[in-house]
């Protein structure tokens, strides 16, 4: 009997941590992400001092690639080094070339597209918890 209470609770304690770690899916293909910088924020704003960092992160497309719709954790600033990426939004979609950049609030719906044959590289420069170990890529609120 003891035994079994002790497997049971050993099962309990391994799916409760995995469900807790399982990370979000988003629908990705020939996306590849690589974290370039990351500092947790401290100076004069004192509000945000240990509470928030700053992460760069340099994503590469794929030709014929896509990211499926999503949000983001924390709000950023984005910029296109090369390539042409198609930004699907929920009212427009607009297509971003090299030395463009334009902010991404985090909670907007949207999928971006590689319809070309050239890799799309652009920098993302974001916000985020200090404390998130992952991807800041999330599924819709809404969904």
């Amino acid at each position: 009997m003891y035994r079994f209470i002790l497997t049971l609770l050993v099962a309990l304690c391994w799916i409760t941590r995995s469900f807790g770690q399982e990370p979000v899916k988003v629908d990705t293909k020939g996306l590849a992400a690589k974290i370039k910088f990351e500092h947790v924020l401290a100076g004069f704003l004192t509000d945000v001092n240990n509470k928030y960092k700053l992460r760069v992160t340099e994503l590469i497309l794929e030709p014929g690639g896509h990211v499926g719709e999503h949000n983001h954790v924390g709000p950023g600033i984005r910029l296109v080094t090369s390539g042409y990426m198609t930004y699907v939004l929920p009212d427009k979609t607009v297509l971003y070339g090299p030395g463009e950049f334009f902010f991404e609030s985090g909670d907007i719906n949207h999928t971006v597209y590689n319809k070309t044959d050239a890799p799309v590289v652009h920098l993302l420069f974001e916000i985020l918890p200090a404390d998130l170990k992952g991807p800041s890529l999330i599924l819709p609120k809404s969904k």
